[in-house]
């Protein structure tokens, strides 16, 4: 497997292990795998994500590209939002469902490429996006997830700056109109779009 944005690797043994992190001073406790995003606990990008994250209570939001579930869970858990995830993995797919429902979130949960396949539209559509599956990849699930948002709706993204911010800063602004560079951290770049 070259990266985690594949279907799945049969090859690839089963390694489960439990992670621990905090967010925003909740503690949560998930499950994560060889083979899926992230498998070390929870990463420096998501966490800036998460920290910087705005979402009401009730707004309809979809984690694209979910790996184990850690945004969506964490939006559902800590702002009341109504969640669903999707990923092209399945293995991910099924860690993200089990970790939803022991952290108590009730959520939707998808297996699919990109998120044209996710039944309706949403508020907040949420990536931390799979820059090892290359530009074509990351740009189309830019373009798409544009189309599942509601009008004014927000897409929210983070992306280092050694892995091209600057150019998913520019592309951006091309599928939407507008970027806004909500945080930085560490060469972290939160970005946020509305339709």
């Amino acid at each position: 497997m070259s990266h985690y944005y594949t279907k799945d690797d049969p090859t690839l043994k089963d390694a489960r292990k439990p992670i621990f992190f905090e967010v925003r001073g909740r503690a949560f406790r998930m499950k994560t795998d060889s083979g899926v995003f992230s498998r070390s606990g929870l990463d420096f990008g998501t966490r800036t994500m998460l920290e910087s994250l705005a979402v009401e209570p009730g707004e309809n939001l979809l984690d694209l590209g979910c790996g184990i579930g850690v945004v969506g869970i964490v939006a559902g858990a800590l702002f009341g939002a109504r969640v669903s995830m999707t990923d092209v993995n399945e293995r991910a797919v099924a860690l993200a469902r089990e970790n939803a429902a022991a952290c108590g979130v009730e959520a939707r949960v998808y297996a699919g490429d990109g998120c044209l396949h996710v039944p309706g539209s949403f508020d907040v559509v949420t990536t931390n996006p799979p820059i090892r599956a290359g530009k074509a990849v990351v740009y189309r699930l830019f373009r798409e997830a544009r189309e599942k948002l509601v009008d004014g709706g927000r897409f929210v993204c983070v992306v280092n700056k050694n892995q091209g911010a600057e150019s998913a800063s520019r592309e951006l602004e091309a599928v939407f109109g507008n970027v806004e560079t909500i945080a930085r951290k560490s060469g972290y770049h939160v970005f946020v779009c509305r339709k």
